[in-house]
């Protein structure tokens, strides 16, 4: 048996036991419209498959143009942070605030500006790429010794010749870890944009497969669809290593270790940080409703949701529906966030101990990360009722795997030469774990902690929007069909200031940590 057989073979065994747990699952809520078994999925994508291949080219091609365009701007605002590193914040909050945006709500907003082209696909794919590949490429940058700068300069090099020469050089597997990550969400951005009222893609067939309880369908478009993503993203990671990238020392780390400042100092730095952040994305707001001319019928301005909210007679009952359906929506996303994250990282820690089955794993977590959650959550909810639990579950279940991958990759990335110290006092593999795997884990699964504040959000308003009818997620949906647009911009306001306020709390709560167990991934 050569080696990479046997390395095969724990994924190989995993796939199997995936699929019987799977089989079974069909076998024992039949004539329940919930699961459909393997052999159900691969007669109906026999059955259909004209159908769906060419409603998945649709998809795959407004994914790929999406996918393209949202990393060339990744890739100008990462520069544009580089080159000019006093605005880096602001390049920084404005990236999260847009990618924070609700696809429930901007899909609407987006299919009235374009109609029933592919505009809402492509813009919903960038919008679902850039900001990984962004948070990534900046931190490849950056992760060079500074003795590489020094020879640089020692030759007479400028600034282009060190980011050509140097930088882009030790960016590029941080690149390409950021492309892996948004090849798969591309697919889904794209799918959603499809929700919204285009004609053709597998979004459409999500649909009509929906409607009509036909759960055979549903789950051979759901297994389809997390082929390619899955295909997409080891397409790239292959690409990468074809090309000679290294896999990345640390994903998505803190950022850059600045120098000790006053409490006071700190404190005024942020207030003025966050005080220009809002006046840029109010301008960009106004900017881009004046350059593209909508109509204020649709396209609120900051002014309107103002009035709506505060100054207009009905305003405290605008606000008392506002925060009652985002009340629910919050109520069900933290404690799906705390338990996605816990059963990832929990698993993790129980699979490096037996390295064998995590490697089996790994690959199945991919592929199980690559289901795009528009197809799962009606079938979730259906399973589990339309109460709190289904939601609560379809939100742990989305953060759950890309949190497994990420902190089974952390705990890999334990540098040799303390394992080998531990090893010479032949500790434990729990002392082990705990002294040295699990500090090494901390910078990854922070960085999976940070991603899936959008991603909580996403799925639990992916999840109310399509199958429970509550929460903040309905009434968008509802307010969308019923042109009551100043709604639809308050609450598309309200959940991408929420996420970032989110997100900016789990970035505080990483530097605390790092700062005691892993201080070098700050010093970038």
């Amino acid at each position: 048996m050569t080696e990479r057989t046997s390395a095969a073979l724990p994924t190989l065994f995993t796939a199997l036991f995936m699929l019987a747990v799977w089989q079974a699952l069909a076998s024992l809520t039949q004539g329940l419209f919930v699961f459909a078994g393997p052999a159900e999925v691969l007669r109906a994508i026999i059955a259909d498959a004209p159908l769906l291949l060419g409603a998945a080219g649709i998809t795959l091609k407004s994914a790929a143009i999406g996918f393209v365009l949202g990393n060339a701007v990744a890739i100008l605002l990462a520069t544009i942070a580089l080159a000019v590193p006093r605005i880096e914040r602001l390049v920084s909050g404005v990236a999260l605030i847009f990618f924070c945006l609700p696809f429930v709500a901007t899909g609407p907003i987006l299919r009235v500006i374009y109609g029933v082209g592919d505009g809402p696909q492509i813009v919903l794919a960038a919008l679902a790429t850039y900001y990984t590949t962004y948070l990534c490429l900046l931190v490849g940058l950056r992760s060079m010794p500074a003795s590489w700068l020094d020879l640089v300069r020692s030759y007479g090099r400028g600034r282009i010749g060190e980011i050509v020469h140097v930088r882009a050089a030790a960016s590029f597997p941080y690149l390409t870890a950021g492309l892996q990550i948004g090849a798969p969400a591309a697919f889904l951005g794209a799918m959603v944009g499809e929700f919204t009222g285009a004609e053709r893609g597998l979004g459409v067939l999500s649909i009509r497969a929906m409607r009509g309880l036909d759960v055979d369908m549903t789950w051979a478009i759901a297994a389809l669809a997390a082929t390619i993503s899955a295909l997409a993203f080891w397409l790239f990671g292959w690409l990468g290593r074809s090309l000679g990238a290294e896999p990345a020392p640390l994903l998505l780390s803190a950022g850059r270790q600045n120098l000790p400042r006053p409490k006071v100092e700190s404190v005024v730095r942020s207030v003025g940080t966050f005080g220009i952040l809002t006046v840029i994305v109010l301008a960009l707001w106004l900017g881009v409703m004046h350059v593209l001319n909508l109509s204020p019928f649709f396209a609120k301005r900051p002014q309107d949701v103002f009035v709506f909210l505060v100054t207009d007679p009905a305003a405290s009952a605008n606000r008392a529906v506002l925060i009652e359906a985002f009340s629910q929506t919050l109520s069900l996303i933290l404690p799906g966030y705390l338990a996605g994250l816990g059963l990832g990282a929990g698993l993790a820690t129980m699979l490096v101990l037996r390295p064998r089955l995590a490697t089996g794993m790994l690959p199945i977590a991919i592929a199980l990360r690559s289901i795009p959650i528009v197809t799962t959550a009606p079938l979730f909810v259906l399973a589990l009722g339309r109460g709190a639990v289904g939601t609560i579950v379809i939100v742990a279940v989305m953060i759950f795997f890309p949190t497994l991958a990420a902190c089974l990759e952390g705990m890999r990335r334990t540098p040799q030469p303390v394992l080998d110290l531990f090893a010479s006092y032949a500790t434990s593999p729990w002392q082990r774990l705990i002294h040295a795997q699990v500090p090494a884990m901390l910078p990854a699964f922070f960085a999976s902690a940070r991603m899936a504040v959008p991603a909580a959000f996403l799925s639990a308003t992916t999840a109310e929007w399509l199958a429970t009818g509550t929460g903040i997620g309905s009434l968008m949906a509802l307010t969308a069909s019923t042109s009551n647009y100043a709604m639809l911009w308050s609450s598309i306001a309200l959940i991408a200031a929420a996420a970032s306020l989110l997100y900016t709390a789990v970035h505080w709560l990483e530097r605390r940590i790092l700062k005691t167990f892993a201080s070098e991934q700050l010093a970038l």
